[in-house]
């Protein structure tokens, strides 16, 4: 067979697994599709798969075919990333500012704090620290990999669970968006190159001057037309970014924090980040599979994710509850928030992509992030959608004595 025949063999296996799964196992409820195609992509990979056909591995994601679904997969994360970056609301969280800058500050300090605290573990071990990393950006990258929210899924489990349109969702992305900016500002520094500081502060002067530009640009535009500005400006920053040293994903979250969501119909917006993930997102699943490695040994991996998710979840949860006290919310709401704030799949596999691209963090480590990122969001709409449905039942007694 010729590499497009192999390539198209790839993409078959990579939309018709995951669907196969979600569609007959019926696991929407606890594994929405996007987290079956990232489950997927693990099991795709060379640590299941390959171990258990490595003949037929090697002939499917031959490095040609792998090189293909790679520059796919790259643009794919470059759009959901900028979607990501449009849908912050900045504004809204300036306006309430005490309550979001508190809820999200103690939603983001608490699991960092344990997520660092279980680096300091990891840092004792062999096999988990990448070659290019420093201790501290070891152990800053892994705390703050347990802080992620991933704002995206976050909207998507909203929309299931017909929370996202009420004041308690809309707090709830306020909280998210203000920890979405702390994470990338995080990466940033961890990505410093004081090698190439020269190329990154030109890189951080020339966005700032050419986003008044786009900006001045954008307003006058009409709205069809931002539509083809917007990726061409998605280009340019990913192309600066990754050229200063930093990465190529820090620029397209640049690209879309400085779009405003009100340009674009916000049914649009919805669409495209629901046909990016269901066109060609499956391809970033399956090309961050391909990247998970078990050398340390399975129970080692699965060990360490286990505490990880121990240090994200439970520090999720102290933070959010630490608000709920100092802010005097109604009883059960901090429980509520802090277990719609634990989705990380997506964001956080991103944010594990850019740390392995840059040897921050070995393949193994990676691997433990992702199974707890996985972790983390499945476990997410199970423990809330009861919650809802209680307070739903109390208010409706309250109304109805």
């Amino acid at each position: 067979m010729n590499t497009t025949e192999i390539f198209l063999i790839a993409m078959a296996i990579i939309f018709t697994v995951p669907w196969l799964i979600w569609r007959l196992g019926r696991t929407d409820y606890w594994a929405p599709l996007v987290v079956v195609q990232i489950v997927t992509g693990i099991l795709l990979g060379p640590g299941v798969l390959g171990k258990a056909f490595p003949e037929y591995h090697a002939f499917v994601f031959s490095p040609v075919v792998i090189q293909s679904l790679n520059g796919i997969a790259w643009w794919a994360v470059m759009l959901f990333v900028m979607i990501a970056g449009i849908e912050l609301d900045l504004r809204q969280a300036w306006k309430h500012r005490r309550e979001s800058g508190i809820t999200a500050g103690l939603a983001l300090g608490a699991p960092l704090l344990l997520g660092s605290a279980a680096a300091l573990v990891m840092l004792g071990m062999p096999g988990w620290m990448g070659a290019s990393a420093r201790p501290w950006q070891f152990v800053l990258g892994v705390g703050m990999a347990c802080a992620v929210t991933a704002l995206p899924i976050l909207i998507l489990l909203m929309e299931k669970l017909q929370l996202l349109r009420q004041p308690l969702g809309q707090r709830i992305l306020r909280y998210a968006s203000v920890d979405d900016i702390a994470i990338w500002g995080v990466l940033a520094l961890i990505l410093m190159d004081w090698q190439r500081v020269g190329k990154q502060g030109a890189f951080i002067l020339a966005f700032v001057v050419l986003s008044w530009a786009f900006r001045h640009l954008m307003r006058r535009l009409a709205e069809a037309d931002r539509w083809a500005v917007a990726l061409i400006w998605l280009a340019v920053c990913a192309f600066g970014a990754d050229w200063s040293g930093l990465h190529y994903m820090v620029g397209a979250f640049l690209a879309g924090v400085v779009m405003d969501a009100d340009w674009f119909d916000q049914d649009k917006l919805d669409q495209l980040r629901h046909h990016v993930l269901l066109v060609i997102m499956p391809v970033f699943f399956l090309s961050t599979g391909l990247r998970t490695n078990w050398d340390v040994g399975g129970a080692a991996v699965f060990g360490m994710a286990a505490l990880l998710l121990l240090a994200s979840v439970s520090g999720k949860l102290i933070g959010v509850h630490l608000a709920g006290r100092v802010l005097k919310w109604p009883p059960g709401e901090a429980s509520l928030i802090g277990w719609l704030l634990q989705t990380k799949a997506l964001i956080m596999i991103i944010f594990a992509n850019i740390l392995l691209d840059k040897q921050v963090i070995t393949s193994e480590t990676f691997t433990a992030l992702l199974l707890m990122a996985v972790a983390s969001t499945m476990l997410t709409v199970p423990i809330v959608e009861p919650k809802l449905r209680s307070a739903a039942r109390g208010a409706s007694a309250l109304r109805h004595p």
